[in-house]
């Protein structure tokens, strides 16, 4: 069988890398699986993209455009929806042809247009597509929060500056997702069982098929290291408790530094003595803009790409802290976990099924600073070799690399049973 994984970045993001992931756990089980792309960065001939031309950053300007003209040209909320009102048409290519099943991720900014994946529909190939966020089963949005119009019809999006009047963007694009997905059968996945769960809901997915798989991750890759020689070579004290925090951006709202930031603040009023060995390692876009926003001492570092920097860097912490307001199964808890670094997040999205509470780290109350400051203060003086263990176990059983293939396999034969040769 060949199975053709489709993304709008080789590389940037939590998909692309799940993607990435996926495609070379698929290719060790026998899966011919190849990745198509817009933004190629890298050498990889199991990876292939789109021909580059100077259109290409014109079409993503131009959905930008058409959603700041809705928003009353305000630059509020305009990363936080695409409409896929202009892309590229990849049936035509060799590799979309020669493909048995067709797995979309992440095909956003300007990549994939509503018509583009209609021709993908009535092309009559199997699909499949993995939730990387709401996007798929919303009108425009990635992140819905406590809107669930989503469920019926998608109209007068909240995000759009007094919603968007006569234009009524979601309305126009939930209403093609509801033709174009009427057309074919899709098999949509949802990397935690709280976003299949959403997806379940939505109108947009009735007749088909939901399931819940989560990302993969290499455990050989990602795995416990010695954190005395790491920290000899950087040059940090052994007796330090180092937290690391990580985003593709740092300032992103959704991220929640700043109940990171009340955490920190309130560890360091009622518990001195701890605050005296607490540093934070700040990775990720904009990290020197909150270097000084904690009371501790923060090591900035900029947006690492290679996973080989990354595993450094989680073996080098006591804890993984992710103070995120909205997110489906974040890759750096994954990572972390494989790495054997507890972790400590809220009660949010698809956080509490990937951390088992004062089991392999802490889930705190949703929004609460206070809890959260409770969590980092009880990860760092629980038992850390006990934490250790079953954050690199429940990695293993879960996000193994083997497991999730082999659990796509399933859908692709169950789906799809003419291809049961897998």
């Amino acid at each position: 069988m060949r199975v053709l994984l489709i993304n709008t970045s080789e590389r940037t993001g939590g998909a692309a890398i799940a993607a990435g992931r996926l495609m070379e756990a698929l290719k060790k089980q026998g899966v011919k699986a190849k990745m198509l792309v817009r933004d190629k960065q890298t050498d990889r001939l199991t990876v292939v993209a789109i021909k580059a031309n100077w259109k290409l950053p014109v079409k993503f300007l131009w959905e930008r455009m058409v959603i700041f003209l809705a928003n009353r040209l305000s630059r509020r909320n305009l990363f936080q929806m695409d409409i896929a009102n202009v892309g590229t048409d990849i049936t035509r290519m060799h590799d979309f042809q020669n493909a048995d099943v067709i797995h979309l991720h992440w095909v956003n900014q300007g990549f994939l247009s509503m018509k583009n994946i209609e021709k993908i529909v009535k092309s009559g190939k199997p699909v499949v597509v993995t939730l990387h966020d709401q996007w798929f089963f919303t009108g425009i949005c990635h992140y819905s929060a406590d809107c669930q119009m989503y469920r019926v019809q998608c109209q007068r999006c909240p995000l759009l500056a007094g919603g968007d009047g006569l234009w009524d963007l979601a309305r126009r694009v939930f209403d093609q997702k509801r033709r174009i997905y009427g057309e074919g059968k899709i098999t949509f996945v949802g990397c935690s069982q709280w976003m299949a769960e959403l997806a379940k809901k939505s109108a947009l997915t009735q007749g088909h098929q939901v399931v819940c798989i989560p990302n993969a991750i290499d455990m050989e890759l990602f795995r416990p290291m010695d954190k005395a020689a790491i920290r000899q070579k950087r040059g940090i004290p052994s007796d330090k408790k180092l937290i690391l925090f990580g985003a593709q951006r740092i300032t992103d709202e959704r991220k929640g530094f700043h109940y990171l930031e009340e955490a920190c603040k309130l560890i360091a009023m009622r518990n001195p003595r701890l605050a005296e060995v607490i540093e934070i390692l700040v990775v990720g876009g904009d990290a020197t803009k909150v270097e000084n926003r904690l009371p501790f001492n923060v090591k900035p570092v900029n947006y690492v790409s290679e996973p080989e920097q990354m595993v450094e860097l989680y073996n080098m912490v006591d804890l993984y802290v992710t103070p995120s307001l909205q997110d489906n199964l974040p890759n750096t808890i994954v990572e972390a976990m494989a790495c054997g670094i507890p972790c400590v997040g809220f009660n949010v999205g698809g956080i509490p099924e990937m951390i088992d509470h004062k089991q392999n780290g802490y889930v705190a109350t949703y929004r609460d600073a206070n809890d959260f400051a409770r969590g980092i203060e009880w990860a760092l003086t629980a038992d850390y070799n006990e934490l250790s263990q079953a954050a690199r176990q429940k990695a293993q059983d879960t996000y193994s690399e083997e497991a999730v293939a082999k659990k796509y396999m399933e859908v692709y034969n169950d789906d799809f049973p003419h291809h049961s040769n897998l």
